[in-house]
């Protein structure tokens, strides 16, 4: 088979988590796979090319313009068949006592980073007539997130950006699916100093599962997908709650229980 002979799949995030399992799924659909991320790739893409699929790996940091345009070059001028901007990242705590410079990464991975790749990739995709998106948001972005605030709000951001994408490309063939996951059993909890809350501690989903049901969303054109039926409850309550009372919600799930145990609730 010659080189690149399969459709190519693009995946964000994709060294563990529901990134590496998005990529998976794609491998096992018949994609050749270029997986991006901001942390070594080099044991998924081992675990990827068993699956058949010719992978090329980038580790850049997708969270500044030059890391996005590094993988663009990596790309060159070939056709994607999907494109999955699942790169997130999240930092949890009290937002007056957490640096400024790590809320703003945040921010730089899920929303600048995020918008700088579709706005460079997706013309060529339109152009070509052809293609399939999934974005990866949360149903944290449908509740204020109390002690989380900067990672809810940039998912509110992605939720609503990814339908209002969509909806200006009805006219192409090029859909758009958000993919909404809740709390996940992967690297996240940790990076985002959340082990010392109960949404570290609690019951997560599975991050083949989630992977395997936007990956289905997506490729049936799918607007969006909410994984689980706790997580639709907790959408469900969004609609129909005060946000005051939602935001109290999260504040359970994400204040540290140290705090609480010391009287700082």
């Amino acid at each position: 088979m010659e080189r690149h002979a399969r459709p190519l799949a693009l995946v964000t995030g994709a060294s563990s988590g529901i990134g590496y399992h998005l990529a998976l799924c794609a491998a096992n659909a018949g994609y050749d796979l270029l997986v991006a991320a901001d942390t070594p790739l080099a044991e998924a893409a081992a675990a990827l090319r068993a699956a058949s699929a010719e992978v090329e790996t980038v580790e850049t940091d997708l969270a500044r313009q030059a890391g996005v345009d590094h993988l663009c070059e990596v790309l060159g001028d070939r056709d994607i068949a999907l494109l999955m901007a699942n790169a997130g990242h999240g930092r949890a705590g009290p937002f007056l006592d957490t640096q400024f410079a790590e809320q703003i990464h945040v921010i730089d991975t899920n929303v600048t980073g995020t918008l700088y790749l579709l706005h460079r990739l997706v013309p060529r995709m339109v152009a070509r007539h052809a293609g399939r998106i999934m974005i990866t948001g949360s149903v944290a972005g449908l509740q204020p997130g109390s002690f989380h605030a900067v990672y809810n709000g940039s998912k509110a951001f992605i939720d609503s950006f990814a339908i209002a994408l969509r909806n200006e490309l009805r006219e192409s063939a090029v859909t758009v699916t958000c993919l909404m996951p809740g709390p996940t059993d992967t690297e996240f909890f940790a990076r985002a100093e959340m082990l010392d809350t109960r949404a570290g501690r609690n019951p997560k989903q599975d991050p083949a599962a989630v992977a395997h049901i936007g990956f289905t969303a997506m490729m049936t054109g799918d607007a969006d997908v909410i994984t689980g039926w706790h997580n639709k409850l907790v959408a469900f309550a969004a609609r129909v709650l005060p946000r005051e009372a939602m935001a109290d919600m999260q504040r359970r799930l994400a204040e540290p229980l140290h705090s609480e145990q010391h009287g700082v609730a």
